[in-house]
């Protein structure tokens, strides 16, 4: 199998990276039923759309797996959690009609909510990670009113800055695709103080850590 990995941030997962290095540094290497890359695109869904669709159009891959951390609105989520999106929304991608918002494919020009194409149990049936659904935004939620505003609109349970992004360039490259997402806080009024980074970040890549190794023993 040829896996690729897609994060932001080379910050979110280090310990990955420093797998991913390992193995391609190592002077028995061969190639092996499993060969894996990691890409770091940038952050936000400009930047993950175009990294991706390049890397795409040059190499083919069985299966891309989004990683990073998010925020959460779902309060049933604790700090830390690690989750399987399924679907995923550009969340701003429309016109504003005074009060209310229409997104672009009630305009009819075109799409702004991706799904996963594959699910992680086909690969990791004993991973157990809840399932979520997720927004897509260029500006995360911080206000009281625009969080309320967007939910009653939305009602999504997670926010990043690149998982729609990610879903849409693995569908229009016709690729397996995965997103799964560690939770580092609460999406409310901004209080770093309140933050899980360092948790979300470390169970985010042992779960990778965890998958890689299941991944070796698919036939």
């Amino acid at each position: 199998m040829r896996i690729l990995f897609v994060a932001a941030t080379s910050f979110e997962v280090e310990s990955l990276k420093l797998k991913v290095e390992s193995q391609n540094n190592a002077s028995n290497f061969e190639p092996s039923t499993l060969n894996f890359k990691l890409l770091i695109t940038g952050v936000g869904m400009v930047a993950t759309a175009y990294a991706l669709g390049r890397e795409l159009s040059k190499n083919q891959y069985d299966l891309v797996v989004n990683l990073g951390i998010a925020g959460s609105f779902d309060r049933s989520f604790a700090l830390g959690d690690v989750v399987e999106i399924t679907e995923d929304t550009l969340a701003e991608l429309g016109a504003e009609d005074d009060e209310a918002f229409l997104p672009i494919t009630q305009m009819g020009f075109g799409e702004s909510a991706f799904k996963a194409t594959e699910s992680l149990y086909n690969f990791y049936k004993t991973a157990n990670l809840k399932q979520a659904t997720a927004i897509t935004v260029n500006t995360v939620h911080g206000n009281e009113a625009s969080i309320q505003k967007i939910q009653a609109r939305l009602n999504a349970q997670i926010e990043s800055m690149e998982g729609a992004a990610f879903f849409y360039a693995c569908k229009e490259a016709g690729v397996a695709c995965i997103q799964i997402r560690a939770v580092s806080n609460y999406v409310e009024k901004r209080n770093r103080d309140n933050w899980k980074i360092g948790l979300a970040v470390n169970n985010l890549n042992t779960f990778a850590a965890a998958l890689i190794e299941e991944l070796q023993i698919i036939p």
